[in-house]
């Protein structure tokens, strides 16, 4: 639950100070970009001078290509250690992208998430582990600043929310949620807009990507577990771009008998780590944030990542026996 002391600290963060970089993860997801795109409108209907930024060089997701994300910086802004980096959806600091001087010369943090893994990296933290999203807490924060709720903030908050609940289907979809959905359409978000654009406007790449993925699906402990794989030279031949592989573990996850999904994909760009894997657990009793958190990654009980510099057949190995293992712990 929300500490009062949490909240007030951050609302008096945004209240007094004027300059504001707005931050959220490398590969960003709907959550990422949503909260990013909601607070820095918010903070610029408050007379405040707002920046975004996201970490990385690869295109950002085009399915959210609606959002008004033109002015997004993808390296640290020149004036940063002038702005007070306000951080949303983003569990540790590490994610914030290479540039260790990003936090390091920042006047003030203010981390704002929904993670329970997270490493309350901030000045002031806002951590809610039980909130569907972080547009969910970002809504509360709004409401203590006497933001309005134009259409312009309730859309981005709409697709924050939608995305991370997937549509209202995962268990983090609560009351508070489907009532937060409400007021935002109420609002002016256009959930017939946001549901066309982010679920039915696939690229054909992006399709093409998804028919190599569901081709080298395997699955292992008697059908409880799914793990695919996507080679770096697939983007290129698809013509895909690393943001077109989000989205296809959920095919993994819906397979018949499977609790957990993995899908281990190459960086196409040939930078950073050998592999990044996401996790996908379809009951609540795994947990696959612990998985990931053996391997330096982390996030929610049903939706993880990490990256390894491990070969596929030892990661896929490494995937078996920790979903084993913790199989065996929570239904036994």
């Amino acid at each position: 639950m929300t500490k009062t002391s949490d909240m007030d600290a951050v609302v008096a963060a945004l209240r007094e100070n004027e300059r504001f970089l707005v931050a959220s993860h490398e590969n960003p997801d709907g959550d990422a970009l949503g909260s990013l795109l909601a607070m820095h409108l918010a903070l610029t209907q408050l007379g405040k001078d707002s920046a975004m930024f996201v970490p990385g060089q690869a295109p950002l997701p085009g399915e959210y290509g609606f959002l008004a994300l033109d002015g997004v910086h993808r390296e640290t802004p020149a004036d940063h250690a002038q702005r007070v980096l306000v951080a949303v959806d983003c569990a540790k600091e590490e994610r914030l992208g290479p540039d260790p001087s990003l936090l390091a010369d920042a006047p003030f943090t203010v981390d704002i998430d929904h993670h329970h893994d997270n490493t309350r990296f901030g000045d002031v933290n806002l951590i809610v582990p039980d909130a569907s999203s972080t547009g969910e807490i970002l809504a509360d924060v709004f409401r203590e600043l006497d933001v309005e709720l134009t259409p312009e903030i309730a859309e981005p908050l709409y697709v924050a929310l939608v995305t991370d609940t997937g549509r209202f289907q995962y268990a983090n979809t609560s009351p508070k949620a489907l009532r937060l959905a409400a007021d935002l359409i109420e609002a002016g978000a256009d959930w017939h807009k946001v549901f066309q654009t982010v679920y039915e406007t696939v690229q054909f790449a992006k399709l093409k990507l998804l028919a190599r993925a569901l081709e080298r699906a395997e699955v292992h402990a008697g059908g409880r577990l799914v793990i695919s794989h996507l080679r770096k030279e697939d983007f290129g031949e698809v013509g895909a771009v690393e943001p077109y592989s989000e989205g296809i573990i959920d095919y993994l996850r819906a397979v018949e008998g499977a609790i957990v999904a993995a899908l281990i994909r190459q960086p196409p760009s040939g930078d950073g780590p050998r592999h990044r894997v996401s996790l996908r657990a379809s009951v609540d009793e795994i947990d696959v944030s612990v998985i990931a958190r053996k391997s330096g990654g982390g996030g929610h009980r049903q939706a993880a990542g990490f990256s390894s510099e491990l070969s596929l057949e030892d990661l896929k190995q490494f995937i078996v026996d920790e979903f084993e293992h913790a199989a065996a712990s929570a239904l036994a």
